[in-house]
């Protein structure tokens, strides 16, 4: 049987696409990237090298990867979805048995001379899975138990070979992108209420399964004065230079717990810091905005497409961006323990800043084809059971 995705009208040339990219939010990109560029800058103490310069290079190809990514057919990104997820799986499986460990942590393969962190890279093929795979199913087999069960598996699948690296962080964002898919396409709401019971009662068991590192995390964020020196310095460090910096910050290369040398990791995790401290609460309301305003354009761009598939994308990216930063911010603020979350776009980082890059790319894609006719291939059996009842969301993102 041949399948079409959409009907050949709704081809476009390059340059009607280019014309349909939502150039406001590639600025708002480069905005952040820039902001990312001079806040490592001066945490290398004046230098473009090492953070600077090659955050700025990464930005540039994640630009041009965007913009590839946005002009390639939808019908790519929907057929790619499925071959995507399982290469991007056997990836996680490959870093289980070759990866490269730092820190404790094996989350790299070595691919020639660069190291590829393919955790990054599942935030976003997740989202573009289970978009698909809603794409596909009609709107009353979204809540029966069968049809639940496929994208749960999906979810579960990969954070379990997240959490051996270990990496409880991005295992946390997985389940996060994956559930906020599936509650937008409209899965019942008594699913999530009975997981989260569920959560609730095996929670205390869950102690017994993290690692030593984990569990003196969430010990020292109980109580990070226990010891200062030593399991708790980072946060106890992060805490005084986000409140030293005050109403207008310290200024640019001037904050000290930084320039002393007394904030860790302030190129990566800690990069909202330092900034933080330099440019003061003006300077980080201003930068959090930038970021509430990326995640309103996409949200937007959701409501304005047309097909399941796009909506699904783009809402999942969108929710992966928000949970990025609300989790760097809230452990850099001492409000949840450190997962090592770094800040989208700001953050030094390649695999991060391409997957983001990537992702946005994804969305834009469908946020250029909003009017593609796409229709639905055929589902397996697995998924024709009988329903539970139909989901609580609102019929915007689940009408075809």
């Amino acid at each position: 049987m041949e399948h079409r995705y959409f009907k050949p009208s709704a081809y476009l040339t390059i340059t009607a696409k280019l014309w349909r990219v939502h150039w406001p939010l590639v600025l708002v990109t480069a905005i952040l990237a820039a902001v990312g560029s001079i806040a490592l800058y001066s945490a290398a103490g004046g230098s473009l090298h090492p953070w600077a310069e090659q955050h700025a290079t990464r930005y540039l190809v994640g630009l041009g990867l965007l913009l590839a990514a946005a002009l390639l057919p939808v019908r790519f990104w929907l057929g790619a979805a499925y071959p995507a997820y399982l290469i991007t799986l056997l990836a996680l499986f490959a870093v289980m048995l070759f990866g490269t460990e730092a820190m404790g942590a094996r989350r790299w393969l070595r691919l020639g001379g660069m190291a590829v962190q393919p955790s990054e890279a599942m935030k976003i093929v997740l989202v573009l899975a289970l978009a698909r795979y809603y794409h596909d199913l009609p709107s009353d087999r979204v809540s029966r138990p069968s049809a639940v069960l496929v994208p749960l598996l999906a979810i579960v699948l990969p954070i379990a070979l997240v959490l051996r690296q270990p990496d409880l962080g991005t295992a946390l964002l997985l389940m996060f992108c994956g559930l906020v898919v599936m509650f937008l396409a409209g899965v019942r709401l008594l699913y999530f209420i009975a997981g989260a019971v569920l959560a609730a009662v095996v929670s205390p068991l869950a102690w017994y399964v993290l690692h030593d590192y984990q569990r003196q995390r969430l010990l020292t964020f109980l109580n990070p004065e226990a010891d200062p020196s030593g399991a708790g310095y980072h946060i106890l460090q992060s805490k005084i230079a986000l409140g030293s910096g005050g109403l207008t910050g310290k200024g640019f290369m001037l904050g000290t717990q930084s320039r002393l040398g007394f904030l860790p990791e302030k190129h990566t995790d800690f990069v909202f810091t330092m900034f933080a401290e330099e440019m003061g609460f003006v300077g980080a309301a201003a930068l959090l905005m930038l970021f509430a305003l990326l995640i309103a354009l996409l949200l937007w761009m959701a409501v304005a497409c047309r097909h399941r598939f796009g909506r699904l994308l783009i809402a999942g990216i969108a929710s992966g961006l928000f949970a990025y930063v609300f989790v760097n911010i809230a452990m850099v603020s001492g409000m949840v323990p450190v997962v090592g979350v770094p800040l989208p776009l700001v953050s030094y980082g390649g695999s991060a800043m391409l997957a983001v890059m990537l992702g946005l790319g994804m969305a834009m894609n469908a946020h250029v084809h909003y009017d593609a006719r796409l229709q639905r291939l055929d589902l397996p059996l697995i998924v024709q059971g009988p329903s539970l009842g139909r989901g609580l969301v609102p019929r915007l993102w689940s009408r075809h």
